[in-house]
């Protein structure tokens, strides 16, 4: 792969392409061009390429160049002759769904040391995360997307006691928190990342039909807004290819080139675990033939841990105003082979653009001597594409059918809803029976109250108490007198009369 003139001509061995490599400059010195040179070159010996295109400016790759009289008068000052235009095999893929085809994950899949780190967690957030998702596994509880984690969380709160015992503390103001730092991440627009169809890895490794690898670019401008964000979907990408591909050892060329943009943003700030999951994943990768590219401003944005397993690189030209600029400086020039027709560290400042120190490695795996080189212009365009451009490439894109619907199938918020309504039901049910069973007990003692009352009065009517008896007597007994008081006096008057 011819990447420019240097002395002789500068290339890039296929077979060691999966041994990674650096690209390294300061704004405007050409690394764009540099990575698009390199992408379609890898496309064209039939390598997939995935990149985030961070700037708008790659997705002009997707289009024929031309109207350039600089680039041809480099193609023609490095040896290349009259300069051919072609477009490459594209394809958009956005976060957003704006500008390309919705590229999603899960929160499994995500898994919960990269959602610490998207979150910004704690390491006591962290440990609730962690059983939240065993909760999940042991439960067989699917966890898709932002819901779902927000579901078995308040689960995790509702049953803090019974979890406790088996899986340790959960309190609800940590619960609390993650929710927060959730909303957070919703506002962000980021929950648009979790959800399905989830990104298939083999869609990554596609060709086109004429056998040129597919160059996958990431819409990154917008996305760059919510640089976590960013930095944590390109390190899940780039451990779900660790995790997926199998072990295919060195190979003539790789099956994927990653390309890492902005790379500093991986370190930044990033827990020492994070760091060393990186290094694991770079020095491991390369056994599954995908060859990584980190892209970054200054050498020393990259922990000399991972910059060791970096084989191949590209040294654009770096300013050294201050005493930080003045040590990447010594630094870059530290780790290129010395070319004894110049001083490598006096060189890295006077580059001009498109110009660069390259060093790769030769078929024995030995870095080359750094060659100072022109970079040769690409076959397609430089600048972005236009939005008309950009539908039409995406209309006719062989993966838009699966990615640009969207589904929602039963998971742990589904089951987990399912769950509580079917216990509000059951609790509802049983009030109403425990109400229904009050009511009867309630009515049957009156019932009871009123067959004492009924008997009670029917004894007093057959044996009336002694006070009772004593005045019906004598009413009795004074009704007789007085009877008998009529009685005479009646009679008495007659016989008197008589």
């Amino acid at each position: 792969m011819f990447v420019g003139l240097g002395e002789g001509p500068v290339e890039l061995l296929p077979k060691l392409a999966n041994r990674h490599g650096l690209i390294v400059g300061a704004t405007g010195t050409g690394k764009t061009v540099t990575l698009q040179i390199l992408a379609e070159q890898f496309s064209a010996i039939g390598v997939p390429v995935f990149m985030a295109d961070v700037k708008g400016d790659l997705s002009g790759m997707s289009q024929a160049g031309g109207g350039k009289p600089k680039l041809e008068e480099r193609a023609t000052q490095i040896g290349l002759g009259t300069l051919t235009y072609a477009a490459s095999p594209t394809i958009f893929w956005d976060l957003y769904g704006e500008q390309g085809h919705r590229v999603r994950t899960t929160i499994s899949e995500m898994g919960p040391l990269l959602l610490s780190r998207l979150l910004d967690l704690n390491e006591t957030q962290e440990g609730v995360l962690n059983i939240a998702f065993r909760v999940a596994d042991d439960d067989g509880l699917l966890l898709l997307d932002l819901k779902d984690l927000r579901a078995i969380l308040q689960f995790l709160s509702e049953n803090a006691k019974e979890i406790q015992a088996e899986y340790g503390n959960v309190s609800g103001a940590t619960v609390g928190a993650i929710q927060r730092q959730l909303l957070v991440l919703e506002q962000e627009g980021a929950d648009m990342f979790f959800g399905e169809p989830a990104l298939d890895i083999r869609d990554l490794l596609r060709t086109s039909p004429d056998g040129r690898g597919m160059i996958h670019i990431l819409a990154a401008d917008k996305l760059m807004n919510n640089r976590r964000t960013y930095a944590t979907f390109l390190l899940w990408l780039l451990s779900e290819l660790f995790e997926e591909l199998p072990e295919v050892g060195d190979l003539d060329k790789p099956k994927l080139v990653f390309f890492f943009d902005e790379a500093h943003l991986l370190f930044t700030d990033a827990p020492k675990a994070l760091v060393e999951k990186v290094e694991q994943v770079v020095r491991l990768i390369r056994s599954k033939g995908v060859g990584v590219y980190f892209v970054t401003q200054n050498p020393l944005d990259i922990p000399d841990a991972v910059l060791g397993q970096l084989g191949n690189r590209v040294q654009h030209a770096l300013r050294a105003f201050t005493p930080r600029d003045q040590k990447a400086v010594r630094s870059a020039a530290d780790t290129f082979r010395p070319n004894p027709n110049f001083k490598t560290e006096e060189v890295i400042t006077e580059l001009g653009v498109g110009e660069a120190l390259v060093s790769t490695l030769d078929a024995k795996g030995t870095p080359n001597i750094v060659q100072r080189t022109l970079i040769r212009p690409p076959h397609s365009r430089l600048g972005p594409a236009t939005p008309e451009e950009r539908k039409q490439v995406m209309n006719t894109s062989p993966v838009g059918a699966t990615y640009d619907r969207e589904i929602d199938p039963e998971s742990a918020f589904e089951v987990l809803s399912k769950r509580a309504n079917e216990a509000a039901q059951a609790a509802e049910e049983e009030a109403q029976r425990m109400a229904a069973m009050k009511e009867e007990e309630k009515r049957r003692k009156e019932e009871e109250r009123l067959m004492r009352q009924r008997s009670s009065g029917t004894t007093r009517r057959r044996s009336d108490d002694p006070l009772q008896a004593a005045l019906k007597s004598t009413m009795r007994a004074a009704g007789s007198q007085i009877g008998r008081q009529v009685v005479r006096g009646i009679l008495g008057g007659l016989f008197k009369g008589r």
